[in-house]
């Protein structure tokens, strides 16, 4: 039965006095060379002029069924290992794509010259100054020995080198999950009872953040990221900065006895009674002469970008001086602490401490997930900001390729887990990097010190390294961020300081709970109850909009158009969005027969925003279409998603609501209602 047959059989006088549709009068032209066989049977002979309603060259429901699950899967996992815009001529050509997919050096290494590597040096040289320094901090604040925050700045920036699509990125360790892998795992292992077994676990969590980032980029779940929403983000960012600066005390006041717990008052507590007995100010002197300097530098660099190379080299800068002062005056003789023995070399083998057995692997995994997350989130971020000032798009499922591999070969060679730092990219980028050249200058400045300054370091001071490590850290609580959140979303707002008090008087897991557990309530929130919107007409034109929000657009009579506001129409919302549809019916019927207006015959559903529909979507749309139809209501269907016009048909739902009741556009399916409606009156 086709379209015209099914109008006859529901409609006897449809055929009579009826305008064709704005979408249909442009169809008018392709159809005049078309013979209708049926117009002799479905027309009566009359002196009335008969308009046949042509049948669309285009319908909604002429689409081919949509590719399978693991053939879109497939699909993703090819275009993220070829080079985009490129297909295959032969299977040798197929492997090169592949790898200039997985090796950008490949293609933009072609075009690398002399200019552009020049300007590397100087770029990756300004990056070691700043970062040499910072990673023997870090290293420090995750509980390792100086030697590892060296090896961190060494293979991984090797390793993205070769895989990143950044230009800008600076890889290397960083605050936040230097906190994060401390915080977490001297809970299953105290790095001051067994260093040993400490270790293991370190290297075993970086493993497995290298296996779920480049399992997140081969799968294209980037999304997952996401859920930690940007508010949440500067919230647990604020109280993580203000951890590692209360963690920073022990070194700047030269503490003997500190606290393994991150919260403000367990640290709070731990000062207070590690200050009488074993306090030395000259590690307090020390360390808050060394902040001032670098501080003012940062200022002076800020106001001048002419000198942006005085705040990358004043923690180097500080680190020699204090060095040397140390050595000088034997203050370390005197209670200043001091950095003492750092193991030269390159990265030992670490392959024997991975531990895939035991009692201790769930938790490694468990703590793998947490900063792979958060290591892709602060990368991803970084990338695309100077991504964007540069002009190019940044692939982030390609990054988190990079990104884990990156950390898989890092776990592999005594490193713990590395991602892209916000204050060194920005040096980075300052610089005048041209490409990711300048992190393999970095490295091999890294190897050099090694192999050959490690020594020098005996004498350097812990204050300093606390120093360097607190100057890094306004850059991390965003005061004005969070002040532009309250004032747009308080709901976001919420998150945002959920986070940050989370983290500041909990843990880091707990910040990260409160944070996910709010996002995920607005999202639960707005997935039950999706927003079910009355439409009607701007006088004058086709277009429809929400009546609640234009009160001025005009109601049809005898109509009503709902627009149903979900893209995922499934067993959480469907049994809503029924009901306060019905609803929307039974309250309009009481003010008809108050007013005594005309009685509601045509229902259109605006499904435009809804892409996909699951089993119990389906069921609702069924009740709801024998409930209206119980009341004497045609319903009408507009442009509903691929997937649901496809799941429409395997149920059988298509038939049972009527071919000719499904429409592409709103306007359409309202001018076809108007004219059965006219027609039925004539009738």
């Amino acid at each position: 039965m086709n379209y015209q047959e099914s109008l006859s059989k529901d409609h006897p006088n449809f055929t009579k006095d009826i305008e064709p549709s704005g979408f249909s009068q442009t169809l008018q032209e392709a159809m005049t060379s078309i013979p209708n066989e049926h117009s002799s049977n479905s027309i009566e002979q009359s002196s009335e002029l008969s308009v046949i309603r042509p049948e669309p060259v285009f319908s909604v429901l002429n689409t081919p069924d949509p590719p399978a699950p693991w053939k879109e899967l497939a699909s993703s996992m090819k275009e993220k290992v070829l080079t985009r815009g490129k297909q295959p001529s032969s299977l040798l050509h197929f492997i090169l794509l592949g790898l200039q997919g997985l090796f950008p050096i490949l293609s933009w290494g072609r075009n690398y010259d002399l200019k552009s590597f020049q300007s590397d040096i100087m770029a990756g040289l300004t990056l070691a100054s700043l970062g040499i320094p910072q990673s023997i901090g870090y290293a420090n604040l995750a509980k390792l020995e100086p030697q590892y925050g060296l090896y961190t700045n060494l293979v991984p920036p090797l390793i993205y080198a070769v895989m990143g699509s950044s230009r800008e990125i600076a890889v290397g360790p960083v605050a936040v999950v230097s906190l994060l892998v401390s915080s977490m795992c001297q809970k299953i292992v105290d790095p001051s009872v067994d260093p040993t077994g400490y270790k293991k676990i370190v290297f075993t969590v970086t493993f497995f953040t290298g296996i779920f980032q480049a399992s997140f980029g081969f799968l294209r779940l980037g999304f997952l990221v996401d859920f930690l929403s940007h508010a949440a983000i500067v919230g647990f960012m604020g109280g993580a900065a203000i951890v590692i600066g209360l963690q920073q005390l022990k070194g700047l006041l030269g503490l003997t006895h500190f606290t393994n717990k991150t919260d403000l008052v367990s640290v709070i507590k731990a000062v207070w009674l590690g200050l009488h007995p074993s306090w030395h100010p000259e590690n307090f002197f020390l360390g808050c002469s060394f902040l001032i300097f670098i501080l003012v530098t940062r200022f002076l660099g800020r106001r001048n970008l002419k000198l942006f190379w005085l705040p990358a080299i004043a923690p180097l800068f500080s680190v020699i001086l204090s060095t040397v002062i140390v050595f000088l005056t034997r203050a370390d003789k005197h209670g200043l602490k001091i950095i003492k023995e750092v193991k030269s070399g390159l990265n030992p083998s670490s392959v024997k401490l991975l531990q895939f057995t035991g009692p201790y692997v769930g938790e490694s995994a468990k703590i793998g997930v947490i900063c792979a997350v958060i290591a892709l989130t602060e990368a991803v971020a970084v990338g695309r900001s100077f991504a964007s000032v540069r002009g190019y798009q940044l692939d982030g499922n390609k990054e988190m390729v990079s990104m884990g591999f990156m950390n898989i070969i890092g776990s592999l060679s005594s490193c713990y887990v590395a991602t892209g730092s916000f204050s060194r990219t920005a040096v980075n980028f300052i610089a005048g990097c041209k490409s990711p050249v300048s992190n393999i200058i970095m490295a091999i400045t890294v190897f050099l010190t090694l192999e050959f300054l490690t020594r020098l370091l005996y004498y350097t001071p812990l204050a300093i390294l606390s120093s360097i490590i607190l100057a890094a850290l306004p850059g991390l609580i965003d005061v004005r961020e969070a002040c532009s959140i309250w004032k747009v979303d308080k709901m976001d707002f919420l998150a945002c300081i959920g986070a940050f008090i989370g983290v500041l008087f909990g843990s880091v897991e707990i910040g990260l709970m409160v944070a996910l557990t709010i996002s995920f309530a607005r999202i639960m929130l707005s997935s039950i109850r999706p927003r079910i919107e009355t439409l009607g007409r701007i006088q004058g034109t086709d277009i429809f909009c929400s009546k609640r929000q234009h009160p001025v657009v005009s109601l049809e009579p005898g109509l009503m158009i709902i627009h149903v506001g979900t893209s995922f129409l499934c067993f959480m919302n469907a049994n809503f969005t029924k009901e306060r549809i019905l609803t929307y019916v039974m309250e309009d019927e009481e003010l008809q027969e108050e007013n005594k207006e005309e009685k509601i015959l045509y229902m259109v559903i605006d499904m435009s925003n809804v892409m996909n529909i699951d089993s119990s979507g389906i069921a609702a749309v069924e009740e709801m279409h024998s409930r209206l139809e119980s009341f004497g209501i045609q319903m009408a269907i507009v442009n509903p998603g691929w997937q649901v016009i496809h799941k429409m048909k395997l149920a059988r739902l298509v038939e049972r609501i009527g071919v000719p009741w499904i429409f592409l556009s709103v306007g359409e399916a309202v001018e076809a209602c108007l004219s059965y409606k006219e027609d039925n009156n004539c009738a």
